[in-house]
């Protein structure tokens, strides 16, 4: 691994080719903070499948890619006297000095579960009116509802255990096909909602990150799918042209593969 010095180096090295970039390059000398934002959720997205992957090569290059726009940015801020790299830095510093008095202070803690508490203590005594205040409004929907629970639980408003959960997962299911069966639309899509969200509250009892969990399943589909498909143009066959029951052998083949 490289020593302080070499990774001090090194971002130092990153610092003049964006100064360098920024100053020379047409491309990069238009960017703005609106022009670098749908970029940069892309990148975001990149490395979380790097990461759900666990391919390591291919994560280091995507924290790069996520390092040089947070870069960017600071660049741009330098540019109208807003802030820099260091204040970026030093911000972040401060904050998480100010919410681990754990560890600079004399607060006592026991587990994570006290820290997490401590945090959204912390966060309102900074001002923030609510605890849901940091959840970015456009986070896709599966990922805030689980972010919301919990936040909300790191104040006390939780279940106590597991079982608790699972009952209100059946009651939900159970208030969704009552409106199935009376044909709602509206309601039905409403009560759809209310089982999503207590599902992902159940995978957080579970110990279970709802979003990797989907995503992984996502990847076991298209991995299978892509089989019958491949398997099926073997034997000069169309997918349109099978049965059910034909392709399902394909399907149940692509699973022994997993």
């Amino acid at each position: 691994m490289n020593s302080r010095e070499e990774q001090l180096q090194a971002f130092d090295r990153l610092l003049t080719i964006m100064d360098e970039l920024r100053e020379q390059c047409p491309w990069d000398q238009k960017q703005t903070m609106q022009s670098l934002r749908h970029l940069t959720i892309e990148e975001t997205y990149e490395l979380g499948d790097a990461i759900l992957d666990n391919d390591l090569n291919e994560v280091k290059m995507e924290l790069g890619d996520v390092l040089l726009h947070i870069i960017f940015y600071s660049k741009i801020g330098s540019e109208t006297n807003d802030f820099d790299i260091a204040d970026v830095a030093n911000a972040i510093c401060d904050k998480l000095i100010n919410r681990h008095p754990h560890i600079y202070g004399d607060v006592k803690v026991i587990d994570a579960e006290d820290v997490k508490r401590n945090w959204e203590q912390i966060k309102l005594k900074e001002g923030k009116k609510s605890v849901l205040e940091g959840v970015p409004r456009s986070l896709p929907a599966l990922v805030k509802a689980s972010r919301i629970q919990d936040k909300v639980a790191g104040v006390g408003f939780d279940w106590e255990e597991p079982k608790q959960v699972f009952e209100k997962v059946q009651e939900e299911l159970g208030e969704l096909q009552v409106e199935v069966d009376a044909g709602n639309k509206e309601k039905i899509e409403a009560e759809f909602g209310d089982v999503l969200f207590s599902m992902i509250n159940y995978a957080r009892f579970l110990g279970v990150n709802p979003e990797n969990a989907l995503e992984r399943t996502n990847k076991k589909f298209i991995k299978r799918f892509q089989y019958l498909e491949a398997t099926a143009k073997e034997k000069g066959k169309e997918l349109r042209d099978m049965s059910l029951e034909e392709m399902d052998v394909y399907w149940n083949e692509a699973k022994t593969k997993d």
